[in-house]
């Protein structure tokens, strides 16, 4: 995991401005850094080396005849096999890192390379021949790469803020952007906070030339998946078992690939629990669980400690537990909204758990995040087509479309949640209901600090959902599991898994997050109903994990941030939008505009 900065112009980027971006992902990689310009082009890179921690393995690395350079954000977990059948061509490699044979596989195949890469990753190409540049995202988006156009051509980068340091990119906001994050508590890819940063879309490509984008296409779209499940056979309940028990011994196998310890986040729960015994069959050694508490949920269901405890005793693994504080928190406050790459109201737990980790010297962590998306875990999966098929048949009586109006415009005064004013006619669709249950304001009650004017009046949930997610299958659980994985999973979710373990110099690697995984399971998925629970997840190694923890009620990684902030003076309790208009002030501040 590393941190990479690209410059494409007409006339040169001032070398204090790259420096200046490198500057800024330091702690995504403080084992080295490198930069290389010619003219027009600059590739820079900051290293957090866990393949081939060798000097040789530094990057920006040139292919052995000089004519590409690559500079890469990530890990290739199948790169022995393709470095073997590079080999059987008769390449010959100097490293032992996946930054080479990813180097060499574009130089034999170009971008039909991509297909065959299993891993996680951003890079950037320069075909110094054909003066070409040619940039790629994984799948799912689970590393970043953002574009930035500047004045005399575009840069790209690991960070939104590495691009701002860089101080050729306008702070200039894009409104379509925050009215996202104030919408759902994230901004929507491929929109960023600012009018001239965007995300290179997740499993996407672009090619580069005269200091612009020449061209972009999507190489896989894993809606895709979801959509091609609903018309799959349903197999019988052994098949699944047996299919989906094979993926994840894979998928976990592969996520293993390092020279250095792999640790993992270890909470109460099924999704980190099934992680951890799956990394033990797959011959993890000394295996390190991490896991968070805080003082305010003891003898609470949401203090994960005592299950955690379970778990690890239970794996053989040894654990760690993490206490934090109101205190040890509003002294990190500032630090963390600095880190924080674009405004988030999640993320504060996986921060806190990757400072644990690398407090305790690892560098790569192993997490559970994905598992409610990929085995429909959510309390949604049951609840929202309930909503949608008890409403539609109640609104079909006359005058009830009325009432239903009447009576959530009681319960948003009652609740202070105004989102329910619009229950009567969002609850038409599943996109509609989708957003009353995980939105953060609606789109006509942005609070002071929002620009009010970016969402029309007529504001369409459907088209809002179907922007970032595409078709939907007719299905609704199926349907969900798309949303879920392509609007929270990914512009929430990675996004902070990915600055808040990076602000600690910690690689997370996301098993359960995975399109190879995603293709092997595609077949199964509309049989996954059958299986309430995630015990298809739960009942995955061999040693399952116990019934107790099987039975638990599902916490997720909590935290108490809302209570602190009150108690401390800085804003009201009211949940995650309290939290909002803090992260969002820490924004207004240094743009110097306003939110």
């Amino acid at each position: 995991m590393c941190g990479l900065i690209a410059a494409f112009t007409r006339d040169g980027v001032p070398p204090t401005g790259l420096a200046a971006a490198l500057a800024a992902m330091q702690a995504r990689g403080p084992d080295g850094e490198g930069l290389w310009q010619e003219d027009g082009v600059a590739l820079g890179h900051r290293r957090l080396a866990i393949l081939d921690l060798d000097a040789r393995a530094a990057q920006p690395m040139h292919s052995a005849d000089g004519r590409y350079a690559i500079v890469f954000n990530g890990e290739i977990y199948n790169f022995r096999e393709l470095r073997q059948g590079l080999e059987r061509d008769g390449h010959v490699f100097h490293t032992g890192s996946d930054t080479e044979v990813l180097l060499a596989l574009f130089a034999r195949d170009g971008d039909a390379m991509l297909r065959k890469l299993h891993g996680m990753f951003a890079f950037v190409v320069w075909d110094r021949q054909a003066r070409r540049g040619f940039a790629a995202r994984d799948p799912y988006g689970i590393k970043p790469l953002y574009v930035a156009t500047i004045g005399n051509g575009i840069m790209l980068a690991s960070q939104v803020k590495a691009l701002l340091a860089s101080g050729q990119v306008s702070r200039a906001p894009d409104p379509e952007g925050q009215a996202g994050f104030w919408l759902l508590g994230s901004v929507p890819e491929p929109r960023s906070w600012y009018r001239d940063i965007q995300a290179l879309p997740a499993g996407h490509c672009a090619w580069i030339a005269e200091g612009a984008i020449q061209r972009m296409a999507c190489w896989h779209d894993i809606g895709q998946a979801w959509r091609d499940a609903a018309l799959a056979v349903e197999p019988d309940d052994a098949a699944v078992v047996a299919g989906v028990r094979a993926a994840l011994r894979d998928s976990v196998a592969r996520h293993l690939v390092a020279d250095v310890p792999v640790g993992v986040f270890l909470s109460g729960g099924i999704d980190s629990g099934a992680l951890a015994g799956l990394m033990v069959e797959a011959g993890a050694r000394d295996l390190q669980g991490i896991t968070i508490a805080y003082d305010e949920f003891v003898g609470s269901h949401q203090d994960e400690a005592p299950a955690a405890a379970v778990l690890a005793r239970h794996y053989g693994i040894t654990h760690h537990v993490r206490r934090v504080g109101r205190e040890e928190f509003l002294e990190d406050l500032p630090r963390i909204l600095a880190e924080m790459d674009q405004p988030s109201i999640d993320g504060i737990n996986t921060w806190y758990a990757s400072k644990a980790v690398a407090e305790l010297g690892l560098k790569v962590v192993v997490s559970g995040v994905g598992g409610d998306e990929l085995f429909q875990g959510y309390r949604s999966f049951r609840q929202l087509p309930a909503w949608v098929s008890r409403w539609r048949r109640l609104s079909s009586f006359p005058g009830a479309l009325a009432l239903g109006r009447l009576a959530g415009g009681l319960h948003a005064r009652r609740t202070g949640n105004a989102r329910w004013r619009h229950a009567a006619d969002w609850l038409r669709s599943l996109e509609g209901a989708y957003l009353l249950s995980r939105g953060l304001f609606a789109p006509d009650a942005f609070p002071t600090e929002a620009d009010t004017t970016v969402l029309a009046q007529e504001f369409d949930p459907v088209a809002h959902v179907v922007a970032m997610t595409g078709s939907l299958p007719a299905g609704p659980r199926l349907a969900l599991g798309q949303i879920e994985s392509m609007t929270y999973l990914r512009n929430q979710l990675l996004r902070d898994s990915d600055w808040a373990s990076m602000a600690h110099s910690v690689e997370l690697r996301t098993p359960l997050v995975d399109a190879h995984l995603l293709g092997k399971l595609q077949p199964l998925l509309s049989s996954f109903a059958r299986f309430p629970g995630k015990c298809l997840l739960a009942q995955a190694p061999d040693n399952p994990l116990p019934d107790a923890i099987q039975r638990r009620n599902k916490t997720g990684f909590g935290i108490p941030v809302s209570r602190w902030l009150a108690e401390a003076g800085i804003a009201a309790n009211d949940g995650s939008r309290s939290w909002a208009r803090q992260v969002a002030s820490a924004w207004t501040k240094a743009d110097g505009v306003k939110a």
